[in-house]
């Protein structure tokens, strides 16, 4: 008689109940498989390569089948593709979702940011926070510039860090121990950084505040080598007020 060994694949562990009303553990997600699932479309979307099924599980510290499952609902819905060696990376469902967001914000600045690259000679791009993280949503190379940094939407870094976070930062109610260059774009009305998101590139940036005063963006270059950076500093803060205005 033959016989039949059958290997159990393991599968998401159960989510936490509450056992009272309102209570729920505060140390882990709400939903663990979604929260899962939104790990796995981050990590491939901000790795740069395309990924293996075993490189993401490794790099995640997922299950193998567990990372597959999430892999394969991610492509159902358009948000990952694989290419021809079956990795994954993103998808063109991504570039849908990101059309949507902040369509009026930046469909307002990117006139302001074109004529910025053109004048600046350098890439423009716009910003807004997220969280603890500054998310780039819109960039405009200039057209005619012999030589320009290549910047990508979708770039996060933290927004204590760099131009365009300090930028945010002075855009919002001073708080004890923050950097003394957010007290300085305070009053100024920009800011520059060197290195602080990417090594040898600077920035310079300013926020964007809308007619109620409220801060809603903020508006950058960014270059590599030297610029005037006062003459620099003004033309960006005039871009930013431009894009307020039209808010």
């Amino acid at each position: 008689m033959a016989t039949r060994v059958t290997h159990l694949i393991p599968t998401d562990p159960p989510e936490p109940v509450s056992r009272s009303v309102g209570a729920r553990p505060t140390d882990r997600p709400a939903s663990q498989t979604l929260d899962r699932g939104l790990r796995v479309l981050e990590h491939v979307s901000e790795a740069g390569v395309a990924l293996s099924v075993a490189e993401i599980a490794r790099q995640l510290g997922l299950h193998r089948s567990i990372t597959y499952r999430m892999l394969r609902t991610l492509e159902d819905h358009g948000l990952l593709s694989r290419d021809e060696r079956g990795r994954y990376q993103p998808g063109a469902g991504l570039a849908v979702l990101a059309g949507r967001f902040t369509p009026q914000l930046r469909a307002i600045a990117g006139p302001h940011l074109l004529r910025l690259a053109i004048t600046a000679e350098k890439t423009a791009f716009l910003v807004v926070r997220h969280g603890a993280e500054v998310v780039t949503v819109e960039v405009v190379e200039p057209p005619t510039a012999a030589a320009h940094v290549s910047y990508r939407p979708g770039l996060r870094h933290p927004v204590d860090r760099g131009a365009p976070g300090i930028a945010l930062l002075a855009g919002s109610p001073a708080i004890p121990g923050e950097r003394a260059e957010v007290e300085r774009a305070r009053r100024t009305g920009w800011t520059t950084s060197s290195s602080e998101v990417i090594q040898g590139f600077r920035a310079v940036a300013a926020p964007v505040y809308d007619r109620t005063g409220a801060c809603r963006a903020a508006i950058a270059v960014v270059f590599a080598g030297r610029a005037e950076l006062p003459s620099l500093g003004n033309l960006v803060l005039q871009s930013a007020e431009a894009v307020g205005k039209d808010l």
